[in-house]
């Protein structure tokens, strides 16, 4: 039996090969260093208020097609909203449009060293009542509809439980942060909930907590997946266009780190993380116990099964604790961004939304 060898290559396809390797090369770097094009749909500013800025996404389908009530986005408040409108053809924003929505959405903008003592009393009683009387004005609608993401959806929570007759219809949580009573659940929560982990400090120290650091502390949570296998990932399909523009888009968005107010950061980890304030009633905003026996909003809890940051527990429990008749939790594979913003997302997350909320939004 003779055995044939793979023959040498030949000068010429071996320097191909190495063209090509260095041109990966090149796309990779410029991956790394460069900002994809995010948040295109086109929209226009509609009000403002210290740095949070309202805006209005331009209308794809006539008046006569179109839901009677607006959505409203409220994203979290230490990262930009822009990954809800990432890329053409793969955008939340552009797919609740053409399925007929009047959308909105809610940038809180980047704090500045004056507003290091915002607190979560602010955004929900301050920047929130006056969004939605602008969102009503603009739409002519009493009623409105609101999804909340992350620490957007704790806000929203909020709003909704200390102001149930201001018209929110809808109320959509998605990998909402509410029930801190497993101290070992996972997400930050098993460094911020120990004795030893003093937010005052740190907040007296920097004012503004620099998204560096929030970003390191979310990213450690699972290092091997953030330091490595994202970027090996990358270069395995360097070569697939797709995959390519996607990782772009989503790298940008993750790039784009900025602060966290000091005085929400104290609260969070003081009286949610710690103390579990909301869980317990006994948390008070600018002078009014939170109640969520009060929310009574038809209510869609969405939460990621393999999520790290906010784990299942942290949603699911607090269903039996709000008042609403109207309420479910949708479980859906996937990660604390992926579940939104993953390839997965435009075939389970935001079709299940949009099902969910065309029965309740006329």
């Amino acid at each position: 039996m003779t055995v044939t060898e793979n023959p040498m290559p030949t000068l010429t396809e071996l320097y191909t090969e190495l063209e090509q390797i260095a041109e990966n090369a090149r796309t990779f770097g410029r991956l790394l260093t460069t900002d994809a094009r995010i948040g295109q749909t086109p929209k226009e500013l509609i009000w403002t208020l210290n740095k949070a800025k309202l805006y209005r996404y331009a209308p794809v389908l006539p008046a006569e097609k179109r839901h009677r009530i607006p959505l409203l986005l409220v994203f979290a408040i230490m990262n930009r909203p822009h990954v809800l409108d990432l890329r053409p053809g793969h955008s939340f924003v552009e797919y609740m449009l053409k399925k007929g929505y009047d959308v909105y959405l809610l940038d809180w903008g980047i704090p500045g060293p004056e507003d290091r003592n915002l607190k979560f009393d602010d955004y929900a009683l301050e920047y929130l009542p006056r969004v939605v009387r602008k969102v009503k004005a603009t739409s002519g609608s009493d009623e409105f509809s609101m999804l909340g993401w992350c620490l957007g959806a704790l806000i929203s929570t909020l709003y909704a439980s200390l102001r149930p007759d201001e018209g929110l219809k809808n109320l959509m949580l998605l990998t909402a942060p509410l029930d801190f009573s497993d101290k070992k659940a996972g997400g930050f929560i098993r460094w911020t909930s120990e004795k030893a982990f003093n937010a005052d400090r740190i907040v007296d120290t920097f004012g503004n907590i620099p998204g560096e650091m929030i970003d390191y502390g979310a990213k450690a949570l699972k290092p091997v997946e953030n330091y490595v296998s994202n970027y090996v990932n990358l270069w395995d399909n360097i070569s697939n266009p797709k995959v390519v523009e996607a990782w772009h888009a989503m790298n940008t968005w993750v790039r784009e780190i900025i602060p966290m107010a000091g005085g929400a950061y104290r609260q969070l980890i003081n009286e949610f993380y710690k103390e579990n304030r909301l869980m317990e009633g006994t948390l008070v905003v600018r002078g009014e116990r939170v109640s969520l026996a009060n929310l009574r909003a038809s209510l869609l809890n969405v939460i990621a099964e393999s999520d790290h940051i906010t784990p299942p527990c942290q949603s699911e429990k607090a269903m039996e604790k709000i008042g609403s008749t109207d309420k479910e939790i949708f479980r859906v594979r996937g990660g604390h961004i992926g579940i939104m913003a993953g390839s997965g997302a435009e075939k389970n997350t935001w079709p299940h939304i949009d099902a969910w909320l065309s029965k309740r939004a006329d």
